[in-house]
């Protein structure tokens, strides 16, 4: 049986009790064939000292989303996701409201997936362009 959109999204946010994403009020909030959309709120516990967004948070948010998405389109039963590396590249500051994490597939393989993911505000600006390798591995059986 397969899965609602609706039903992916409360799937994904569950899961995300009692981990980074819930500690960052990350929520995954949108999905597709090829892409998923997060967004998280800027607040005081995602600043740093000086006010705005931390870059830190912001890569968090982009990991996340990004390996979200992976997870999304393997077979789960008997693989596994793990980041390979992440890439960021900070364009403009926030200080409030809520920003936005799109990943998207640049490659979709079997073991290796690149995703492009684009962090905006509420005003659809490019805050960061953040890029993300990640590997799928067998699970021992």
């Amino acid at each position: 049986m397969q899965l609602s959109k609706d039903e992916i999204l409360a799937e994904a946010n569950l899961i995300a009790k009692g981990t980074l994403l819930e500690t960052l009020s990350i929520e995954m909030i949108d999905y597709g064939d090829d892409f998923l959309v997060a967004r998280m709120p800027v607040t005081p516990i995602v600043h740093q000292p000086d006010g705005v967004l931390h870059g830190g948070a912001t890569a968090a948010l982009a990991e996340s989303v990004g390996s979200f998405a992976a997870h999304l389109f393997i077979d789960t039963d008997n693989f596994f996701v793990r980041g390979l590396e992440i890439t960021a590249n900070h364009l403009k500051s926030v200080k409030d409201g809520f920003v936005y994490a799109k990943a998207t597939f640049i490659h979709k393989g079997r073991t290796t997936q690149l995703l492009d993911i684009r962090i905006t505000d509420d005003d659809d600006r490019l805050i960061s362009l953040c890029r993300l390798s990640t590997i799928s591995l067998p699970k021992q059986q």
